[in-house]
């Protein structure tokens, strides 16, 4: 188990990535492509010959076992910013945390000579690593990354519903079962036993469709990070016609209520629902207010999502939902 000590301040400095980060992504695939029943997608990928070990995966695999440990230095923090900054900051990797971090590797893992080079910081040998990472990633999750950021997005907005409304420890209650908030510790399903004081620099929580688990950076002195699987998004095939909701919401809004699968725009909501912008918006607004609808602004659009109170309402389970308290109309029309 792993457990994280919060302090007050850890509370106030918790937060959720913006999204998907494309270099945790690529790696926790990596783990996954190695399943005995990968996803279909990654394993399209390997067979596209990507898998030619004289390609990245002969490169990475070695780098990132099936299982256990992986070097802390291919998932740097400025990766949120996009996969050109990460792999540009993976490059400037000190020695002495190269040598290190691949020691440990060593010790649980057989390594092959070139990583010696790595070990070195030799730049040939990380502009390698980063032009195999750069190969992967656009090769096999590049097809299917606005899928990828569109899941993050969904989850992050639950998240952040929680947190906006009720606090952080609101937000650290909706990620059960792996994750239980016993205050002021977060306890974490992990295949090692160990401890996490955040020490007042708080936790960047990141939304993963890869990881099987939740996933800690293995050096303590770093920026304090836990990647978390996202929500199971049900198909919306199994969802049940909306006509039932009809004397309730009405129909227009039971429409637009069943159109929320994802985590649509304004415009997009609109089209599903066959309703106009400014009819969708005002619908959307009654929905939110009535806690079962999410706005998230991003750019210039507003997404939005259904909460678990929607989502359950919308699937007719009449389970009480628990820990994400109605949301005000905060963001007026769109």
């Amino acid at each position: 188990m792993l457990r994280v000590h919060f302090t007050a301040t850890d509370l106030v400095r918790t937060r959720v990535s913006d999204g998907a980060d494309p270099l945790w992504e690529t790696v926790l695939s990596l783990h996954r492509l190695q399943d005995r029943r990968p996803d279909p997608a990654l394993a399209a990928g390997r067979r596209s010959g990507h898998g030619d070990r004289r390609g990245p995966l002969g490169m990475l695999l070695p780098l990132v076992p099936r299982r256990g440990y992986f070097p802390d230095f291919l998932t740097p923090p400025a990766a949120a910013a996009g996969l050109e900054h990460g792999l540009e900051a993976l490059m400037c990797t000190p020695r002495t945390r190269l040598r290190a971090e691949l020691a440990v590797l060593g010790d649980r893992n057989p390594l092959p000579s070139w990583t010696r080079s790595l070990a070195d910081g030799e730049p040939a040998a990380l502009r390698r690593l980063a032009r195999a990472l750069r190969t992967y990633h656009q090769g096999t999750l590049g097809p299917d990354w606005s899928r990828v950021t569109r899941r993050a997005h969904t989850d992050r907005a639950l998240r952040l519903h929680a947190l906006w409304h009720g606090g952080a420890e609101a937000m650290l209650r909706t990620y059960g079962p792996s994750m239980r908030w016993r205050s002021p510790v977060l306890e974490v399903a992990y295949p090692v036993d160990r401890d996490l004081r955040l020490d007042g620099r708080g936790l960047l929580l990141v939304p993963s469709c890869f990881a099987r688990s939740p996933v800690a950076l293995a050096d303590t002195a770093l920026p304090p990070t836990l990647v978390y699987p996202v929500r199971p998004r049900p198909a919306d095939a199994a969802r049940p016609a909306y006509e039932g909701l009809a004397p309730l919401l009405g129909h227009t809004r039971a429409a637009v209520l069943q159109a929320l699968g994802g985590d649509p725009t304004t415009t997009e909501l609109a089209r599903r629902a066959g309703v106009s912008l400014s009819s969708a918006s005002e619908h959307a607004a009654v929905l939110r207010e009535a806690g079962l609808v999410s706005s998230v602004r991003q750019s210039n659009a507003v997404h939005h999502v259904l909460t678990p109170l929607g989502s359950a309402l919308l699937r007719g389970n009449q389970q009480p939902v628990v820990g994400v308290p109605p949301a005000p109309s905060e963001l007026g029309r769109t």
